[in-house]
């Protein structure tokens, strides 16, 4: 396993409480739309085994072609080990990145997209939106739904509907409305559904997409394919 030692080069203050850590971009390494990369902090290998705390798995908010890994995160007053100690870190500071995997890369499969979220959710889809952007072969269209209670919504230069570009883009700040329009959208039978957010979400979201006859191989979750099964099981009929 390569792990990468590289310095933060930018760290971005996307609202109250949500940062986005630009690092550089170690040679020759690259990454698909929906990547997420292991982040560890300093003495996380310094014992014998790896200290666990100081390791998190972080969804990519960038695309290879901006020139460096961005990890957006939500860091809140009362925090975890790690986003304390994250939080801390300034700009030239060393963090250790490695095992970079991509879930959730666009389907260009002529087909109608819906990206379901919750808050900083978006920042795995944020590589999608600007993929189907830059290039939207072989996708209809794209529909983002974000629930965010905070009103501090991220990214609105990107999460904007432009319907030039068949691009839509919704923001409610409750569970009743949010899942009340994942119904809707689900009335398309032949649609492609991404589901990032908490495990708690994922099953929720899964259960109402069940419920209008969305398929499991309709459904895209950040999880490896060996955890898929625990989600998507019950879709199954298992």
């Amino acid at each position: 396993m390569q792990i990468y030692w590289t310095k933060i080069n930018n760290i971005i203050e996307e609202t109250p409480e949500v940062k986005t850590y630009h690092v550089d971009c170690p040679e020759g390494l690259t990454w698909e739309e929906g990547a997420h990369i292991h982040l560890a902090l300093e003495g996380f290998n310094a014992g014998d085994k790896p200290n666990r705390s100081l390791i998190r798995h972080m969804s990519i908010s960038t695309l290879p072609h901006e020139a460096s890994i961005g990890i957006t995160t939500r860091i809140r007053e009362q925090c975890s080990e790690f986003k304390a100690n994250l939080r801390a870190l300034e700009v030239g500071d060393e963090v250790a990145i490695f095992k970079i995997h991509s879930n959730v890369p666009l389907k260009r499969e002529d087909k109608n997209v819906y990206l379901l979220s919750s808050g900083v959710g978006l920042a795995t889809f944020r590589p999608l939106v600007l993929d189907y952007f830059d290039r939207a072969d072989n996708v209809k269209q794209i529909h983002s739904l974000n629930i965010d209670s905070s009103r501090d919504f991220l990214f609105p230069d990107i999460f904007a509907s432009a319907p030039d570009k068949k691009f839509t883009s919704q923001f409610v700040d409750n569970r009743e409305d949010y899942y009340g329009e994942v119904k809707n959208l689900a009335e398309d039978r032949d649609g492609l559904f991404y589901v990032v957010g908490s495990d708690e979400f994922l099953k929720q979201n899964i259960a109402v997409l069940q419920e209008q006859g969305i398929k499991p191989e309709q459904i895209m979750l950040d999880k490896r394919e060996q955890q898929l099964p625990e989600f998507l099981s019950r879709i199954n009929g298992l």
